[in-house]
């Protein structure tokens, strides 16, 4: 037993993190069109508008504007079936709140998608994925407002008319549980900006940050997902619209209480808390604790209720990257993570930028999410971000993302014959792009390798590394060759 048939075998990447072309095409400013470049230990800036002489990765990336033939050719050289990408809002609606869309920006995604099904691959659209455009949260505050649920739904609209036929699968928000773990997650999640001019985010001062205008918000894009799930149905039956979320497996540190009480409270709140709203249709029972605790009031409308019931989503999708463990003592050595840190897993080995290493979590967390809420899942984010070079062949040897890769489909196969019903799986960032968090490009995930260093210089030249033909063998065997 194995993976099913017709399972979706891809990679997975954002707009802003790929695109580039951020003043082309008619498309105006987004949020990631305003943060400066960052690194390890260097926090990224957020600034009103452009200022001279700062890095923007986000306004070149690695050029798919230009290139997304060249680049949906290697996917499709790879065996790709499914591609994952986000389209960027500020390129159909620039400012986010006009009634028709720019057509320019329209035509040039109907060109992405019709490459795609050119290959046979079927794209997976994120419609929003840390893309919100600038007007939306300078001027509106972000999600804070509901404002922004009319201006999402007229741009899920353009979405499921214009491509109706091309595209088929769909993803509401990316890790839209984001948004309750900090400030960092408010900006990227809810364009909810912090005062100023020039400000460092990430690793800066997070005093500004208010829970209350973050909790709201998501609201607002739980009642957004709810009324796209039923527009993409009406429009065309044959849609399917799932959620996304930042997988949190948390283990209890010791076998204490106090840790597996603290252990079970971490997963309600980080995973279970956004995942009832969306595949259940409802906050769940432990809601209104949170809500006191973080000393927060949301406010709903009257019919809020309804829509959420009548907007459940088709799939859950997730990404997953690490796991990390809970511990009721306050000296325990911390581990860090995908917007996660914990109590470090000594029997775990971490990546160079400290994240924990563990398929089996991976498994752990597809059965816990299965038996939960009983409908198809999605792996569509995990990988290994590291430091790759050409070596003197001209080649780029990544043994340790082939080990990485293949231990954690191997739990994935082994989650399937536990009973859960796995749709597909797309690897994150195929193709080397900007990191979300810092800005970088030292941080590689891709199978393909791009010429393109942290402060923007390079060629762009696309290099497949040892790891593109590995994944080429699994998926032409689907998943068989795993063992050998």
């Amino acid at each position: 037993m194995g993976f099913p048939k017709g399972f979706l075998w891809g990679g997975a990447t954002a707009a802003n993190q790929c695109e580039g072309g951020f003043a082309e095409g008619g498309k105006g400013l987004s949020v990631p069109d305003v943060m400066t470049g960052g690194g390890k230990g260097r926090p990224r800036h957020i600034t009103d508008g452009i200022l001279p002489g700062r890095y923007y990765p986000s306004h070149e990336a690695v050029d798919f504007y230009h290139r997304y033939k060249e680049d949906i050719a290697l996917f499709a050289e790879m065996g790709f079936t499914c591609y994952r990408m986000s389209v960027n809002w500020a390129r159909l609606f620039p400012r986010g709140d006009e009634p028709a869309p720019n057509p320019e920006g329209v035509a040039f995604y109907r060109d992405v998608f019709t490459e795609c099904r050119k290959y046979g691959i079927e794209p997976l659209v994120t419609i929003s994925h840390y893309e919100l455009p600038y007007v939306l949260a300078r001027e509106y505050g972000g999600w804070s407002s509901r404002k922004l649920i009319d201006c999402y739904v007229n741009y899920c609209r353009t979405l499921f008319c214009e491509y109706k036929g091309l595209v088929q699968y769909w993803l509401t928000f990316n890790e839209i549980n984001i948004m309750m773990l900090g400030a960092f997650g408010g900006i990227m999640g809810g364009g909810i900006l912090p005062p100023g001019d020039d400000v460092a985010v990430g690793m800066g001062d997070e005093s500004w940050d208010s829970p209350q205008k973050r909790f709201q918000a998501l609201h607002h894009q739980f009642i957004a997902s709810a009324k796209a799930v039923r527009l993409a149905h009406e429009i065309d039956p044959e849609n399917r619209v799932g959620c996304m979320l930042l997988s949190s497996v948390v283990y209890p540190y010791s076998c204490s209480p106090d840790d597996v009480l603290k252990a079970q409270q971490s997963s309600r709140f980080a995973n279970f808390y956004c995942g009832d709203v969306q595949a259940r249709g409802a906050y769940p029972s432990f809601a209104k604790r949170i809500w006191a605790e973080q000393g927060v009031t949301v406010v709903m409308e009257q019919g809020d209720a309804e829509i959420l019931a009548a907007g459940r989503v088709d799939f859950y999708a997730f990404s997953y990257y690490s796991s990390t463990t809970a511990s009721s003592d306050p000296h325990a050595a911390l581990a860090s993570g995908n917007m996660m840190s914990g109590a470090a897993n000594p029997y775990l080995k971490t990546t160079d930028w400290g994240w924990t290493i563990d398929p089996k979590g991976l498994r752990y967390f597809l059965n816990e999410l299965y038996d939960r809420y009983r409908i198809p899942l999605m792996v569509v984010e995990n990988g290994l971000g590291a430091r790759d070079s050409i070596a003197q062949d001209g080649g780029i040897h990544d043994p340790y993302r082939i080990d990485y890769l293949r231990e954690h489909i191997r739990q994935m196969r082994l989650a399937v014959e536990d009973g859960v019903e796995l749709m597909g799986y797309t690897m994150w960032g195929p193709i080397d792009i900007v990191s979300a968090s810092t800005g970088e490009m030292a941080k590689r995930y891709g199978f393909i390798y791009v010429d393109r260093d942290n402060e923007g210089r390079g060629t762009l030249r696309r290099i497949r590394k040892d790891s593109f033909y590995w994944y080429q063998k699994v998926i032409a065997s689907n998943g068989d060759t795993l063992d050998e």
